[in-house]
């Protein structure tokens, strides 16, 4: 269906043409009318074609790496899609379908080539489109990107959590409980042996002194180190439930597909009975 220059006007990218740029553009460029759940191009088809939506809902979306679907972008009204793979003739990078009745304006790259021909300033608003799109897919992969807890941890630790840690780690090693062994034998012996003369007779006064303040300053350390284990474990409790809730998103859109597949079989299988010749 051919497109009108009233219709083209209110597109922002084309809202600087005049009449004329505006009747030559809208002689090139034809309007499609997709149903819901249409799909308006695929994965990995030749992109010879862009769009910009006039009307409706589009879901522009793709497969990560755990072959799970990503939307990508959802077009507002008299924004592009599928205009990056156009201009670099490349295979189209994303699916996009109608999520309803969907009306949009379909340019092939000659057409964009006429357009900045004419109005070499249109192209400042095409950039703009494209890095809107550029800055949602990188928002988008810094919301998906799996968090390592230990580094987030470790890039906000401290030196006196530094020290803490491993205090922790010493005093709850068998390095610790070794070199006590030998060393409080070892001082207890030498002072029996030395009798009299001994700085620190039976029964140890000031050993128990020493080892009232170790414990006094061990016990809160090891405290810092735990609390600092204990938001490792929030941390990771937190990244979990974000896996989950994408995890009932994805079934939630799978069970939406079913649905959908069972609605477009139950329609095919009406269709073949009235079709069906009767006996």
């Amino acid at each position: 269906m051919t497109c009108s220059p009233d219709v083209l006007k209110d597109v922002p990218l084309f809202a600087l043409l005049d009449r004329d740029e505006l009747e030559v553009l809208a002689g090139q460029v034809e309007m499609k009318t997709f149903q819901a759940r249409q799909r308006i191009y695929k994965m990995g088809e030749p992109s010879g074609r862009a769009y910009v939506m006039l009307s409706g809902a589009v879901r522009v979306s793709t497969v990560d790496q755990d072959h799970q679907e990503v939307v990508i972008d959802e077009p507002a009204v008299g924004e592009f899609f599928g205009f990056a793979s156009m201009l670099e003739q490349t295979p189209h990078r994303t699916d996009a379908i109608a999520a309803e009745e969907t009306v949009c304006i379909e340019i092939t790259r000659d057409d964009i080539l006429a357009l900045l021909a004419r109005k070499p300033h249109a192209g400042m608003d095409i950039l703009t489109v494209l890095s809107r799109q550029i800055h949602a897919a990188q928002e988008l992969v810094r919301s998906r990107a799996m968090r390592n807890p230990n580094e987030v941890i470790e890039e906000k630790t401290t030196t006196g959590e530094r020290i803490a840690d491993a205090v922790a780690r010493f005093g709850g090693s068998w390095s610790f409980i070794l070199s006590f062994g030998v060393v409080l034998p070892a001082y207890a012996g030498l002072n029996v042996w030395l009798g009299k003369g001994a700085w620190d007779p039976y029964p140890f006064i000031l050993l128990n002194l020493f080892l009232s303040m170790l414990a006094a300053i061990q016990a809160p350390v090891i405290m810092m180190s735990q609390n600092r284990q204990d938001a490792r474990d929030r941390l990771r409790s937190e990244l979990d439930f974000d896996v989950n809730r994408r995890a009932e998103s994805e079934i939630q859109g799978l069970s939406r597909k079913l649905n959908s597949m069972s609605e477009k079989i139950a329609d095919l299988e009406d269709f073949l009975r009235e079709q069906a010749p009767r006996r």
